[in-house]
């Protein structure tokens, strides 16, 4: 019989040492860097204007988490990025994850540092913690942390929008809005993906204008239409299909239940409402992912959080849908369906 291990205790419990090396490369721009070509620890030091003490620890650290490829020995070894690093983690790269951990960097790393007290408290840990303004209407006030916002969600979200226009069956239907539409990149994807659909995002003023501007610089101008409203207090747009992109997350049951509702009312017989997020396993056991992006949303918003398909299928089927299914999408995440 095997002796029990502590190895992943350690592992997880000190996971934020990985996590914070990754981030830290991001804010310095090492991948970007190193798609101009292999640097050595010296010039790579040089390069993002590190103290001599960082290397060869730094980078060897990202070699050993898979994050780096390195050739050779001692000074002369020579650093690149991994094909995935390349692709993904270079801001000039059209499929750039990185805002999802620039934002990681800049808000949520602090604010993880007060789970204890959000778990005890069931209160957010965010910038709303000493102001009695809610996290969007903090967060849309400053340009810069929207922009910064909005590209996070674009990163994180962009396979499973590309994999989402694929995977969905769209030839019973002719048009689409997608609720909370951000920078109106779900839309886009599917209007790539779908040429036959009509597509519009749907959201708040201020971030309407950067939608327009994300719309056109992705050559869709003409082809998907940002529309500007609120999504509590204004209809929904009438649409074949309805979808929220990692929206359903952000609000308690009540709310939730409320715009599943408004969902059904706005779609005809036969539609269909899309939610995107990570969804959690109905079990609760093995969606690490899932059950983690909860704990963030307790951060985040205190009353929120993520969920199962059961639960989502549950409410859907309070709110009048006839049937639900779940399309597995890329890593976590899924696009849980309801038929009217």
């Amino acid at each position: 019989m095997a002796q029990p291990d502590p190895g992943h205790i350690m592992q997880v419990g000190l996971g934020f040492f990985a996590s914070k090396t990754l981030l830290s490369a991001v804010e310095l721009k090492l991948f970007a860097a190193l798609n101009r070509g292999p640097m050595t620890a010296a010039e790579l030091a040089g390069a993002l204007e590190l103290a001599p003490r960082a290397v060869p620890d730094f980078p060897d650290a990202l070699v050993a988490l898979g994050l780096l490829e390195r050739d050779g020995e001692g000074p002369a070894a020579r650093y690149a990025n991994t094909p995935e690093t390349a692709l993904f983690l270079d801001p000039a790269s059209p499929a750039y994850v990185g805002g999802i951990l620039e934002m990681a960097n800049d808000r949520l790393w602090g604010f993880w540092g007060d789970l204890t007290e959000a778990l005890k408290t069931g209160r957010p840990q965010n910038e709303t913690k000493h102001s009695n303004e809610g996290m969007f209407e903090k967060l849309y006030a400053d340009p810069d942390r929207l922009e910064q916002f909005l590209r996070a969600m674009e990163g994180v979200s962009a396979g499973n929008f590309r994999l989402f226009a694929q995977a969905f069956d769209f030839s019973r239907y002719a048009s689409l809005v997608d609720i909370g539409g951000a920078s109106g990149q779900l839309a886009c994807c599917v209007a790539e993906a779908q040429p036959h659909m009509a597509c519009r995002s749907f959201d708040l003023p201020k971030v309407t204008e950067i939608a327009r501007r994300r719309i056109a610089e992705r050559g869709q101008d003409g082809k998907v239409e940002a529309l500007a409203g609120d999504f509590f207090a204004d209809p929904f747009p009438r649409a074949d299909v309805i979808t929220m992109g990692m929206i359903l997350h952000d609000w308690n049951l009540e709310k939730k239940r409320a715009l599943i509702a408004k969902a059904y009312e706005a779609l005809p017989e036969g539609g269909a409402f899309v939610v995107i997020e990570a969804l959690i396993d109905d079990a609760r056991r093995s969606n690490a992912s899932g059950l983690l992006m909860s704990l963030n949303m307790l951060i985040e918003f205190g009353e929120a959080f993520d969920y199962s398909g059961a639960d989502f299928a549950g409410w859907c089927r309070e709110a009048g849908f006839r049937r639900t299914e779940v399309i597995p999408l890329a890593g976590p995440s899924s696009a849980a369906v309801a038929y009217k």
